[in-house]
């Protein structure tokens, strides 16, 4: 297929599927912490505007849930199918993280999801917000589990080699090697940031639309503040995340600056946008500040980092696509943190709510916060190639023996069954964020939307029972 190699189509494969995988769990953690956050406030202010909001987002997290289940399932099997290899050779590390995240994450969720969904009017208030607050929790350990994993190919350590195959020695240092607490902080935020965009993003398009209303007031109000927090924590993680993998893995960042090689005594300058050009050995049209490289990634004014000319040919990443990838990422979270600034100015303006050409921006950006996720994503996993396993094991010698015919008809039918079902599970789930939260009334006056049985006793009842029969309108919602 288009001259691509068995290889070459294998790592697209992963990386089309994981491409989408991604971005569910993502908006997943995300709304299941705001979702906790409703409820809590619901409990302590008994106001109906976060009782409202709760049941709104609470259907759009299902839909999200359902397909990020689904997705992960499809990934996690390709493993097995399309890098056997490396499934023999780091199954006994690998595998067991997965694992966990299945037994302490996923039941986790999956326990607790029902009542969370379906229990509103079907057991106390206390019960219900646990059931939630367990539901994020699951997220974030599922979150812990996956990064786990992640980084210790990225960074590996407790483990020694044993007849060719990997054996962990110490499961602490398996789990906290070197760059897992900085991928999960950096995982975990970009979460919160891509769902605040995405809450943020629904509340200014519904008040361009003249839905002007509390509970889309309060959506949008919400979101810029968590912007305006997130964002910056989010580039004061990633720097320090930045100077971790100029440690452990100096050819990605040579790689993703698009820097060659040190002049001595020379400070590295910092180049804002150019084309590394992998033959030349050189970035082509570099529009560059001096000294900043070496500020930035050295924190000292005439500091040098290694240059891809220090690594063998067949060891440096791609830079020309890590190089435009990580731009990508820094300069949507640059946007952001702009957006959580304006709102703030805004906010101390009394003009958060009708100031269009804010509402237009927050509008837009709505899906920058999975953009720049995918951009991060592509720049750790391609920067950190030629290896599966960073200095252990080579991508090359991890993929499965399938011919390129193979490959290339996998990878056509992915492509055609995921637009399908995501396209339309993506579709539905924006029409009801098209449709906008409900004002539910004071149908829940009365015991204050909770009960430790259902809503309407049997003697309540009027008329014939019919189990067929569509619920009561105090459901509306539900």
């Amino acid at each position: 297929m288009f001259g691509l190699t068995a290889l070459e189509l294998a790592r697209i494969q992963f990386g089309f599927t994981i491409s989408f995988h991604i971005i569910f769990p993502a908006i997943t953690i995300g709304l299941a912490s705001y979702l906790a956050v409703l409820e809590g406030l619901w409990l302590w202010k008994r106001d109906r505007v976060y009782r409202d909001l709760y049941h709104f987002w609470s259907k759009i997290f299902a839909v999200n849930f359902a397909m990020g289940v689904v997705s992960g399932l499809v990934m996690a099997y390709q493993f097995g199918t399309n890098w056997s290899y490396f499934s023999a050779f780091a199954g006994s590390v690998t595998g067991p993280l997965l694992a966990y995240e299945v037994l302490t994450a996923f039941f986790l969720e999956a326990g607790f999801l029902g009542v969370m969904l379906f229990g509103w009017n079907r057991v106390g208030p206390g019960l219900h917000f646990f059931s939630t607050v367990m539901v994020a929790l699951g997220t974030l350990i599922s979150a812990t589990w996956i990064l786990a994993s992640n980084s210790w190919m990225q960074t590996p350590q407790g483990f020694e080699i044993v007849d060719g195959v990997v054996v962990p020695v110490n499961w602490i240092e398996v789990i906290f090697n070197p760059s897992f607490p900085y991928r999960l902080a950096h995982m975990t935020i970009a979460a919160y940031l891509s769902t605040a965009l995405f809450v943020g993003a629904a509340g200014a398009w519904h008040l361009l639309r003249g839905n002007d209303n509390r509970r889309v007031r309060t959506m949008l109000s919400m979101a810029m503040w968590m912007v305006l927090v997130s964002a910056p924590v989010q580039i004061l993680i990633g720097d320090q995340h930045g100077l971790n993998t100029l440690k452990h893995q100096p050819a990605k960042i040579a790689a993703l600056e698009g820097h060659w090689e040190n002049k001595p005594g020379e400070a590295v300058p910092l180049i804002l946008f150019g084309w590394p050009d992998m033959e030349a050995e050189e970035t082509r049209y570099a529009v560059q500040i001096p000294h900043l490289g070496s500020l930035i990634l050295t924190h000292r004014w005439n500091g040098q980092f290694p240059g891809l000319k220090e690594f063998a040919p067949e060891d440096r990443p791609n830079s020309t696509v890590v190089f435009w990838s990580f731009r990508i990422m820094v300069g949507l979270g640059l946007l952001m943190l702009l957006l959580g600034a304006l709102g703030l100015w805004l906010r101390w303006r009394d003009r958060l709510f009708d100031t269009r050409l804010f509402l237009r921006f927050a509008t837009w950006m709505g899906p920058a916060g999975l953009i720049a996720i995918l951009a991060g994503w592509y720049t750790t996993e391609i920067g950190r190639q030629p290896w599966v396993v960073y200095g252990v094991m080579r991508t090359a010698d991890a993929v499965s023996n399938h011919s390129a015919l193979a490959m290339s008809a996998t990878l056509v039918t992915f492509v055609v069954v995921y637009l399908i079902v995501f396209g339309i599970g993506t579709r539905y789930m924006l029409k009801l964020v098209a449709k906008g939260p409900e004002d539910e009334g004071e149908e829940h006056a009365e015991g204050e939307g909770f009960a430790g049985r259902p809503a309407r006793p049997l003697s309540a009842a009027h008329g014939r029972m019919d189990p067929l029969a569509p619920a009561h309108e105090d459901r509306k919602g539900l």
